[in-house]
């Protein structure tokens, strides 16, 4: 199975995870600690989809094109 496929699949999970996890906060809960619990999970979701997206960034994993300037290379 292509790599993509999977990695696509599991950000659809994901969302939709978060999706039922900030429904349920939404609604309401009956004490603190399940509240905490929520964020926790919502914080853990929307961090691994930003990971997963900025994995998947070409300009992070192209390093030879950027903005940066080596300076250490001057023509004299």
């Amino acid at each position: 199975m292509d790599p993509i496929i999977i990695i696509t699949k599991m950000q659809k999970r994901l969302k939709q995870d978060l999706e039922l996890v900030s429904q349920a906060m939404i609604e309401g809960v009956d004490n603190y600690d399940k509240y905490k619990y929520l964020v926790g999970q919502a914080h853990a979701y929307s961090t691994i989809l930003q990971e997963i997206s900025n994995l998947l960034n070409e300009k992070e994993q192209n390093e030879d094109s950027g903005t940066v300037i080596d300076i250490s290379k001057r023509d004299t």
